[in-house]
């Protein structure tokens, strides 16, 4: 039965994968270009995967009711080791899905309060959060693929459907 909370769990998945996807081709670059001023909004590759992450954790932690503390900061690279930064967003993606997969149906129909980074009290709806989280990672990664294309790296195929008919290949295999 489709429900809100199996449709997230499976968008988390996808998440996960689609950061493979990125991985890979972002590991065919000259190891220089990941830290180079790209024109991206972060400037590079790495500090763009960076905020992602730390985007991630910012939502995570509102979803589950807490404040990360010290407050975030944007502007500077909190993984400067790469690969460590690699496994820390495969981490923070798995934990999440593991996350969702253990809240009640009901939780997924229902809002939460939090402490936006302009320190305001908000509330939104656990849908609108997780459809935010998840669109702002494939802004972040469209941005990524484009990049990876003017450098001559493979152009990732990160859109959903390519994700469901891997999915369906893999189930289908005895």
């Amino acid at each position: 039965m489709y429900t809100w909370k199996s449709h997230y769990v499976v968008q988390t998945d996808y998440q996960h994968w689609a950061n493979e996807v990125l991985f890979s081709a972002i590991d065919h670059l000259k190891p220089e270009f990941l830290d180079s001023d790209q024109g991206l909004f972060f400037k590079s590759i790495h500090h763009t995967l960076d905020h992602m992450l730390l985007v991630s954790q910012v939502w995570q932690a509102r979803l589950r009711g807490e404040t990360l503390e010290p407050a975030p900061n944007y502007k500077a690279i909190q993984h400067p080791d790469w690969r460590e930064l690699k496994n820390a967003m495969r981490k923070e993606t798995r934990h999440l899905q593991d996350w969702l997969d253990r809240q009640p149906k009901a939780w997924f129909e229902g809002k939460i309060t939090y402490v936006s980074s302009d320190g305001k009290m908000k509330d939104n709806w656990v849908r609108d959060v997780l459809n935010h989280l998840f669109t702002h990672y494939a802004h972040h990664r469209g941005q990524i693929s484009a990049v990876l294309t003017r450098l001559e790296a493979p152009c990732p195929e990160m859109d959903f459907i390519y994700f469901r008919r891997e999915m369906d290949k893999i189930l289908a295999e005895p």
